[in-house]
């Protein structure tokens, strides 16, 4: 049995009544330490290293708001590489957890957060979730971070990457990736329209109840998590499509012209606060130019 198998073992006999259930840390020597990326909610406090049955010298701790991880270079990823390069860690875990406050944050509700602590919208980035990482879906969100982990530069192919969420009432765990299987490669769609999809995604899920309710879109299909490319491009397409039949905001591609804008005047109020609503969490839609012909 492996590591992470023994882990979640451990945490199944927690969950059933045995609060001494442990693994044995001589039996996983080689796999041992852990750097683990959590959250910063203090209701974890208590649960973690405990709840993988670990010592607490045998669990590096890395903790951040939400457990986000922007990019194979952030600097979240660089505190990662150096939890393995010097301190030691053979395995990496990213443990979300249900309830997550940062999840149920949307974009204009953290503006108006900063605002009331002195910071002004213009010195922000122009696009508030991509830039916070903010995510509607905490089973999403690990998973994107364990993605990340594994296409960095930073982290070598030899360190198993897991993906957890766990229950904050009863510290049981749940399995979302078991860094032990092969990585499953699979091209990325190259049309910029789905690439912009899957921001727009979590940009509906943080803009909160108002344009869904006013666009009558299907939460479900808001909300549910990507587990598979296929689904991912699915999902992709769907936003996009709801986004162009409904309110016309768009990712330019570069088969097609830009369109020119609808002039405010002539659109419905509701569209025009949902597009002003998008673009305040969004920024300006990306324009894809296109290289000249050679002659």
């Amino acid at each position: 049995m492996r590591l992470f198998e023994a882990i979640l073992a451990a945490n199944q006999r927690q969950v059933a009544g045995d609060k001494t259930a442990r693994i044995a840390v001589a039996d996983h020597a080689g796999a041992l330490p852990v750097a683990a990326l959590t959250c910063i909610d203090a209701r974890l406090n208590h649960l973690l290293p405990d709840a993988l049955g670990l010592p607490e010298e045998q669990f590096i701790w890395l903790r951040n708001a939400g457990n986000i991880i922007t990019g194979p270079l952030s600097s979240t990823m660089r505190s990662l590489a150096l939890a393995c390069a010097v301190k030691g860690a053979r395995e990496i875990a990213i443990i979300g957890h249900l309830d997550c406050l940062v999840c149920k944050t949307t974009a204009l509700t953290l503006l108006d957060r900063l605002s009331a602590l002195g910071v002004d919208r213009h010195r922000l980035p122009a696009n508030l979730v991509e830039y916070f990482g903010l995510f509607g879906s905490e089973r999403q969100n690990v998973l994107r971070a364990v993605e990340h982990i594994r296409s960095s530069p930073l982290i070598g192919s030899k360190v198993p990457v897991h993906g957890l969420l766990i229950d904050l009432k009863t510290g049981r765990l749940e399995s979302v990736v078991n860094g032990y299987e092969p990585v499953a490669t699979t091209a990325q769609p190259a049309n910029p329209i789905f690439q912009k999809a899957e921001r727009t995604l979590d940009a509906f899920a943080q803009i909160g109840d108002f344009a869904t309710n006013e666009l009558n879109l299907p939460a479900a299909k808001i909300g549910e998590a990507v587990k598979t490319a296929h689904d991912w491009l699915h999902k992709a397409e769907t936003v996009a499509e709801m986004i162009e039949d409904q309110i016309g905001y768009q990712a330019p591609t570069a088969a097609k012209p830009i369109p020119p804008p609808v002039p405010k005047s002539a659109e419905p109020p509701r569209i025009a606060r949902i597009k002003d609503q998008l673009r305040q969490v969004m920024g300006p839609p990306t324009v894809v130019k296109t290289p000249p012909k050679s002659k």
